[in-house]
């Protein structure tokens, strides 16, 4: 790639140097991805017939804590784009603020909604903010552009802005912050592929490629977009930038399944018109508690922990039947396109690996979380826990035998407890029902496990009340707040402080130690079919969240986690349904 140089963005075409140039992308999100699986992703793009890269950097994964900056490990983003170009591939960035993406909060990390700020807008405390995380990001972008011998060909300024806002100095703050950094190479801009979401969304006026999201439909879509080119008189090349050969998942809803002879012919239609990045090529795993969410109304639908996505590589990374077919069209359509045979990778199974310990939250919760106080309960922002669960605890005095609390303004999903027994579960718009309770005890400790499910990632619910999670207003016991709170933060870096030989009760939440060797590291699943809702933990790698509602009832474990000996699983399940063991099997349960 070296003797490419000067990428270009012509009237009608792309051009590297002289020679008109076809972007066949797909993307691969490294955040979704554990980074020993990297390069076989990457392999198997090239091998597809492929020539480029695409992928998205989240700002929470980078700043998840305001100024704190990560770019390690599963973030190294740098070692991502440099495996890339390894590979023979060019790399589209979009290192937008916002990225959508089915990730958590859109990409936006969650300390902005303690900020005097609107996000998404040209407030000059959230530019504030991006001008901080974007010194530090193009840091490593910059060098990293085709015109410093890098790969990087484009770079997006927003992200599918066209569906939120209309503000073109936002967009041209964004852009001047990117070329203040040292942004060299073509910009562009995508948004859904209608007039409204186009009009609202570009900067073609000043140079910006439009390029138009969809998933079917190519001749009407990219009609639309040559009809908007006219209307502003400006040429532009054609580029569908998210072709949607799948789709996400959501908890309790089927799995999306799409006919692979129609995507692949859809696909062609598109390639036929213009150039194109395939969304997804791997989706890979929402790892951790990263999860997006959608929005119906009032009512949120986090999505699940797989984000497979129906993808060309499923989420171990191995090539699908829509693989093969989509390189036999691509053979067919450029038959000069040199293609690979795709790398695969074994997976193994392990049956009936036992429990070794479990211990109850309520005896170690000192050892696994960050404890605060306050006189009225504070949201899970307040007090800097941005993801996952915080518990809150109190002790009242007996007004009557038989009493009515209500938690007062709170969000994901809470379960009461008093004095360590579970009351009621509550969830979303459930949340301020009435909770009936016998007290035979004249002094009571009130327990509150609430759970982070997942913000809202699109749409108009992004500064909504539900984003801040936890409980808003308080607890009420009769008519009145209750004072004097205790906050406990759940750390699940901390797993390994647990200690396993203190008591466990039965129906409440708990932590369950499960130990195993292997002969031979592969990738696997677990299984937890058995188990109620909660997040597995790997030698100390986070796996996610998992749900019985399903659609799927286990999750990917990567082999770049596992070791040889002593591997540890530790489940942490909140309905108090577990099993004394453990397996691990080769496909996923869906």
């Amino acid at each position: 790639m070296n003797n490419m140089k000067k990428f270009v963005v012509g009237k009608h075409d792309f051009y590297f140097n002289d020679s008109k140039f076809k972007i066949l992308s797909g993307a691969i999100h490294y955040f979704r991805i554990h980074p020993s699986d990297w390069r076989q992703s990457l392999h198997n793009l090239k091998a597809l017939g492929f020539n480029t890269v695409e992928t998205y950097v989240p700002w929470n994964v980078h700043e998840e804590r305001e100024g704190q900056f990560d770019f390690s490990e599963g973030a190294d983003l740098n070692k991502f784009i440099e495996l890339a170009q390894n590979e023979g591939l060019y790399v589209i960035v979009r290192p937008s603020p916002y990225i959508c993406a089915e990730w958590e909060f859109g990409g936006l990390p969650a300390w902005l909604l303690e900020k005097n700020c609107d996000i998404r807008s040209d407030d000059p405390n959230f530019l504030k903010f991006v001008a901080n995380y974007y010194q530090k990001l193009f840091e490593i972008l910059a060098p990293l552009q085709i015109t410093h011998d890098g790969p990087i060909i484009m770079m997006q300024v927003e992200n599918e802005y066209g569906s939120y806002g209309e503000d073109a100095n936002y967009l041209r703050s964004i852009r001047n912050l990117m070329l203040k950094n040292g942004v060299d190479v073509p910009l562009f801009t995508s948004d859904g592929a209608w007039h409204a979401t186009l009009a609202a969304g570009n900067l073609m006026e000043e140079g910006i490629l439009e390029t138009g999201n969809f998933g079917s439909k190519a001749n009407d879509n990219f009609s639309n977009i040559l009809s908007f080119q006219n209307e502003k008189k400006i040429t532009q090349p054609l580029m569908n930038m998210e072709f949607w050969d799948g789709w996400f998942d959501r908890w309790g809803e089927p799995i999306h399944v799409r006919d692979q002879d129609e995507m692949v012919a859809a696909l062609k239609e598109v390639i036929e018109h213009g150039s194109v990045n395939m969304y997804m090529f791997h989706g890979g795993t929402n790892f951790g508690f990263m999860n997006g969410c959608s929005a119906r109304k009032n009512h949120d639908l986090p999505q699940i922990t797989s984000y497979d996505y129906g993808a060309p590589l499923n989420e171990q990374g191995n090539p699908t039947s829509g693989y093969f077919k989509i390189q036999k069209m691509i053979h067919e359509r450029f038959p000069k396109i040199q293609q690979e045979k795709p790398w695969t990778k074994e997976s193994m199974e392990l049956s009936k690996i036992k429990l070794q310990d479990k211990v109850s939250l309520f005896e170690v919760l000192d050892e696994i979380s960050e404890r605060t106080v306050s006189k009225y309960p504070q949201t899970m922002e307040k007090v800097g826990q941005y993801y996952g669960y915080l518990l809150y605890r109190t002790k009242t005095e007996r007004d009557a035998i038989n009493e009515k609390y209500r938690i007062i303004d709170g969000r994901d999903r809470a379960q009461f407890f008093l004095n360590r027994k579970l009351q009621m579960t509550q969830y979303q718009e459930e949340i301020g029902n009435d909770i009936f309770v016998t007290q035979e005890q004249s002094e009571n400790e009130i327990a509150i496990l609430m759970e982070n499910m997942g913000r809202v990632n699109y749409g108009h619910k992004l500064l909504a009340d539900t984003q801040r999670k936890g409980i808003r207003s308080g607890v009420m016991s009769d008519l009145h707040y209750i004072i004097n709170w205790e906050q406990y933060a759940l750390d699940f870096s901390r797993v390994d402080r647990l200690d396993f030989s203190r008591k466990w009760e039965a129906g409440v939440p708990a932590f369950y130690r499960f130990l195993f060797d292997l002969d031979k590291i592969l990738d696997t699943n677990i299984d937890l079919r058995h188990f109620g809702k909660g997040v597995v933990v790997v030698n100390g790698f986070n796996l996610g969240r998992f749900w019985q509602k399903g659609p799927i009832h286990s999750l990917y474990l990567p082999h770049g986690i596992l070791r040889a000996k002593n591997n540890e699983v530790i489940v942490f399940e909140t309905e108090g349904k577990f099993s004394d063991e453990i397996s691990l099997v080769k496909e996923p349960i869906k």
